[in-house]
Formats: structure tokens, C-alpha cells, sequence
């Protein structure tokens, strides 16, 4: 499945930006990003949902709008509204869809357990919809959405409102998706399940900041290691922070709680230079120790490094609009 140049807008709102974006078969892809930022967008227009404003998406090689019924049924999609029907019960709406995607009656019981254990709905089989929780609901829809076996699987927010035993349930058994050669594509707002994907899409305003390996993508935050420094003096000066940035082997220096954070081109190496350059310098270290950075932090770093770039070259593009716009009414004005 690709996008290439996916722009949508919805009148003067620009909702996708010139989206570029391949998803590999057998891959499971976190979409992560700021509330608004597109995501479900993204994912409604890779489904034929919403129509492209520019470019194009291909999923199995088509414009997702004009798939088979065929090509449609290795599809499934789980949005974040509930879809399912509130008189009927919870093994009633799992038979209804079964049925419309032709699940064959030889193994229809079997594959209705089967996901029912799944989403832990096993003992609720006979509840009218209408009387379970939003939880139960939410369990229900991923049940329904995995209840034909398909290739390609959409889950928007898949563990909203889910316990965390059982959300590490479901990630292991999207693992295991993966594994038999299925493609999952996740927008969640739990940037910590990023680090469950194979690779991870982070999204802002619209646009598509970077697509990486959990691992890379913390290495790109921070442009290097994280150290967590804490100094015999205490709180430091401005200063003394401008002094450990001017170190060559330096890329940031930030306050951190009472300590600094600072990244270093490569901590293997660059500790000791590290504090060794402090004792130089007059600001001995207590401890210098490596930072494993949540995605919390991770995502926060991405995302205020790319607005911040964003806004400077909003501001350039200005500048030379209003310098364009006055010269040229400097010529008027001479050959007026």
C-alpha cells in the first residue's frame, strides 16, 4: 500500500499536507501525532473513504474507491465509533458480520470463540449490546473487525478505554498478525505503544514529520545520546550551560528536574570525554549516566523540533513575500 502526494482538504482546512508514505506487507505501522493532526483522515482516504484533494493512494495496486467486493473483503477497518447494532447480542452482531463477509458455516463457531476470547467476551456471548459497557463495546468492534481473517487491517485508537493487561493481549496477538504475513496499519493516542510497531509515522498539522523504526526515531529526536548529568554544584548558570555547549562532542544541553540532559554524539565514547572536560572546566559531575527516553519524550522532541522548523520557514517564506511585494511597488512608484 502507498500514498504519494496525498493532499486533502476540506475547504479552506488543509487536512493532509502532501503525504508520502509506503506501508510494507507484513508490518505493523503506528500512525502517531498530535489530536487532529490527520490520522484518521489519513486512514478514511487509504480506505476509499475519503477522496483525495491531490495524489494518490494505491492499496493491492488500486484506487481503494474502486476495489472489487473481493479486494474489499481483505480489508478491515475498526473505527472509533461504534458500528455494531445495540438490540442485538454480542454473538448476534458477530454472526450478522461473519455472515457478510461470507465466513463459511463449517467454520463460522470456531473463528466466533475464537475472537470472543480474544477481546475476553467469551461469558458475555448472550448480552444485548445495549446493556454492555463502552469497554465491552469497543472489545466487541475489534472482534468483529478480525472476524474474517483479512489481510489488511485499519485499527483507529485499538486499546482506547482497555485495561493494560488487556491491551498487552492484543498487541501480542497483532504480533502474531504480523507474523502470518498481515499488514496493520495503527493510529493510537498511546504514543507508548509506538515502541510495539515495526515501524512508527509520526504526524503534525497535517504532515508527515518522519517514518522510522522505534529505534531510530529516538536517535533522531534527540540528534544523538542523551546523558543525565548532576553536578556537585547544584543548580548551574547560563553560563556554565553555554561552556558544557561549546564542548565539540555536544549537541544540546537542556535542564532536566535538578539535573541537565545531555546529548552526546556517541555515550559509549563521549562519556568520559564528558567528565573529563567538566573537572577541566571546574564543575566536577557527581554522576553522568545514560537516558533511555519514554516515547513520551520522544514524540514531544519530534514534534516541537518539526513546528519549530515549520515556523521558520513560514517566517522566511513571509519575509520574502513582504521584500517581493515591496520592491516590486518600489518599481512602481519609480516608473510612476
Amino acid at each position: 500500500m502507498s500514498v504519494r502526494e496525498l493532499t486533502v482538504r476540506f475547504g479552506d482546512q488543509v487536512a493532509l499536507d502532501a503525504i508520502d508514505l509506503t506501508v510494507p506487507r507484513g508490518a505493523v505501522i503506528g500512525l502517531i501525532g498530535p489530536s487532529g493532526c490527520g490520522k484518521t483522515t489519513l486512514v478514511r482516504t487509504m480506505l476509499g473513504i475519503s477522496a483525495p484533494s491531490a495524489g494518490e493512494v494505491r492499496v493491492f495496486g488500486r484506487d481503494p474507491a474502486r476495489m472489487s467486493t473481493r479486494d474489499r473483503a481483505r480489508v478491515a477497518y475498526m473505527p472509533q465509533l461504534p458500528v455494531l447494532f445495540p438490540n442485538l447480542t454480542v454473538l448476534g452482531n458477530l454472526q450478522f458480520v461473519a455472515s457478510l463477509y461470507g465466513v463459511p458455516l463449517r467454520h463460522r463457531r470456531a473463528r466466533l470463540r475464537a475472537v470472543l476470547d480474544l477481546v475476553d467476551l467469551g461469558e458475555h456471548a448472550s448480552k444485548r449490546l445495549a446493556e454492555c459497557s463502552g469497554g465491552m463495546q469497543r472489545r466487541l468492534t475489534l472482534a468483529a473487525t478480525l472476524v474474517h481473517d483479512p489481510e489488511l487491517i485499519f485499527l483507529d485508537e485499538p486499546t482506547a478505554g482497555v485495561d493494560p493487561i488487556l491491551r498487552e493481549r492484543f498487541w501480542s496477538h497483532f504480533r502474531e498478525l504480523r507474523n502470518r504475513g498481515k499488514t496493520i496499519v495503527v493510529p493510537t493516542q498511546y504514543v507508548g505503544e509506538a515502541v510495539s510497531c515495526d515501524l512508527v509515522a509520526v504526524m503534525s498539522s497535517g504532515r508527515l514529520v518522519t517514518v522510522d523504526t522505534p529505534r531510530e526515531l529516538a536517535e533522531r529526536a534527540f540528534r544523538g545520546d542523551p546523558l543525565r548529568l548532576e553536578l556537585a554544584s547544584g543548580w548551574v548558570s547560563g553560563p556554565e550551560i553555554q561552556r558544557i555547549t561549546r564542548l565539540p562532542f555536544v549537541t544540546a544541553v537542556r535542564r532536566m528536574d535538578d539535573d541537565l540532559l545531555v546529548v552526546v554524539d556517541d555515550a559509549a565514547r563521549d562519556r568520559q570525554r564528558l567528565i573529563d572536560a567538566l573537572h577541566a572546566t571546574g564543575l566536577p559531575p557527581v554522576a553522568v549516566t545514560p537516558v533511555e527516553p519514554t516515547f513520551d519524550q520522544i514524540f514531544v522532541e519530534l514534534i516541537e523540533a518539526h513546528r519549530a522548523a515549520t515556523n521558520t520557514a513560514d517566517n522566511t517564506a513571509d519575509n520574502t513575500a513582504d521584500n517581493t511585494a515591496a520592491t516590486a511597488n518600489g518599481s512602481n512608484r519609480g516608473t510612476g
